[in-house]
């Protein structure tokens, strides 16, 4: 019997790995599949909660590595993980997305001479000061399977130099999650116990350190969505840095009734709460995809992305960081200015299944 092992640390890990977990239990007198988590996101509302809405095993292996720099919570999953291969001898190990998790799991397996699959290959922004961008090139230079998830991904694997062989261009994961969920993620009461009224209310959410780290901008950012409250309810729920941010730097004060902050919210409370939303303002990466396939209009406040399909064939505006092309960008879009969109090729629910009979057939 072979042994596959998948690692994860972060709740995208956790939506992206959920459905191959699922396409494995196929094979299962063929595979042993095991699950390894890293404990970068430890706190029950962003781990615990996704296990067990998403229908995920237990974990078999818990590191409870979290916290620290880059490098301090890379280099000690790295040490904790080895641990662990030593031990099993999987003969491959998958790593999805772009997290710190993902790439220390890359290299740990590629010292050890252990095949590695990586789940969301090829996504670019070309910007090298984002810490994924580094995680996501290092992790596909060393992976033997890198399943893709939009085309783009296809074009800048073979731009690299990687091997036709290696590449599969086989849809997204985290879509497949999303579809398996869409009735609950339908008929989820979150919407009327919050009051809202479906697409007439705004969705906000954001993490990432150039947004929420510097007082500056974090104020700027609260001050924008204070103004739109004013225009629309608007429900953010906030990420535990960003919520500590938000203290230290006592941007809590006289905030309008029409701006609800949340606790981080489950996958499938989440997921409700976007589907019928009016608007979705974030700096996320994975949102981008899941408002393009629920056809839900998105503005993501980053100068690049490294999902261009949700520009070019979905619904997501890449606007910057300039608060004030936030705003108008969100006034036009309530005014009426939309885009259409579609679902992109090759989200239809099945990436996990075409993953597992990749695996299988190799």
């Amino acid at each position: 019997m072979k042994k596959i092992i998948s690692v994860v640390g972060a709740r995208p890990n956790f939506i992206k790995i959920a459905p191959v977990a699922k396409a494995l239990k196929k094979y299962r007198k063929e595979v042993k599949h095991q699950i390894c988590h890293t404990g970068q996101h430890f706190d029950k509302r962003m781990s615990e909660i996704f296990f067990d809405q998403l229908k995920m095993p237990r974990p078999d292996f818990s590191l409870g590595v979290s916290g620290g720099s880059h490098a301090e919570q890379t280099a000690r999953i790295m040490l904790e993980l080895e641990k662990v291969l030593a031990e099993e001898r999987p003969d491959l190990v998958i790593v999805p997305g772009d997290v710190n998790s993902t790439l220390a799991a890359a290299l740990v397996a590629s010292k050890m001479g252990i095949p590695i699959a990586h789940v969301e290959a090829g996504l670019r922004s070309f910007d090298k000061s984002m810490p994924e961008e580094i995680n996501r090139i290092v992790t596909d230079v060393v992976s033997d399977y890198l399943f893709v998830s939009e085309h783009s991904g296809m074009r800048n694997l073979r731009d690299e130099g990687m091997d036709d062989s290696k590449i599969h261009f086989v849809g997204n994961t985290m879509i497949d999650s999303l579809e398996a969920n869409y009735n609950l993620i339908e008929e989820c009461s979150v919407t009327k116990e919050m009051g809202l009224k479906p697409a007439n209310y705004i969705v906000a959410t954001f993490h990432r350190p150039s947004n929420v780290d510097n007082p500056e901008a974090l104020g700027e950012l609260i001050d924008t969505l204070s103004r739109l409250a004013k225009e629309r309810t608007l429900v953010f729920p906030v990420h535990p840095r960003t919520h500590k941010n938000i203290e230290r730097y006592g941007l809590n004060k006289n905030l309008p009734k029409g701006l609800i902050i949340t606790e981080p919210l489950g996958y499938i409370e989440f997921l409700s709460l976007v589907r019928y939303a009016e608007l979705v303002i974030t700096d996320s990466g994975g949102i981008q995809e899941e408002t393009t396939y629920m056809g839900v209009q998105c503005i993501t406040v980053r100068k690049n992305t490294e999902r261009p399909v949700t520009i070019d064939v979905g619904t997501n505006h890449l606007v910057g960081t300039q608060m004030e092309k936030v705003e108008k960008t969100a006034l036009d879009i309530l005014g009426g200015i939309t885009k259409p969109g579609r679902i992109p090729e090759m989200w239809d629910g099945k990436a996990a299944k075409r993953i597992a009979e990749i695996i299988m057939e190799s």
